[in-house]
């Protein structure tokens, strides 16, 4: 497996697929994706899992971590998360968080995320502020 950078258009498919079916492609092209980096984890040549981090200060904030429905449960997302934690450590970060589906909160517990308890609904799902602080 291999990480790459890639362009935001990159992972407009897979954020498409996994995350947001129902809605229209546009809907998961976001208007500040420019000011983002964002990372593709690679099986071979195929894009498999996408991640978009967004940089404020001492802070990073990832958003969109998707992986493909026929590729979930192989570590692909653990593999990618590591990765931006990791790249978030090395630039001095102090906090990295994400708003996660209610439903996927276990999974950032795992990192040693924390539920802020700050939750919203978008578009008819609930989520919850987790982050990591260092």
């Amino acid at each position: 497996m291999i990480i790459n950078e890639i362009p935001a258009s990159e992972t407009w498919a897979i954020r498409h697929k996994v995350m947001w079916p129902d809605m229209p492609f546009e809907f998961v092209q976001l208007k500040e994706d420019y000011l983002g980096i964002h990372f593709g984890l690679y099986n071979e040549s195929k894009l498999v899992a996408i991640v978009s981090c967004f940089e404020d200060n001492e802070e990073m904030q990832f958003r969109k971590l998707a992986t493909l429905t026929e590729e979930q449960g192989k570590g692909n997302a653990t593999i990618l998360l590591e990765y931006i934690i990791q790249q978030a450590r090395n630039k001095g970060v102090k906090r990295i968080w994400c708003n996660a589906r209610v439903n996927k909160k276990s999974f950032y517990e795992k990192f040693e995320m924390i539920d802020t308890q700050v939750t919203f609904f978008k578009s008819g799902q609930e989520f919850t502020i987790m982050e990591l602080r260092f």
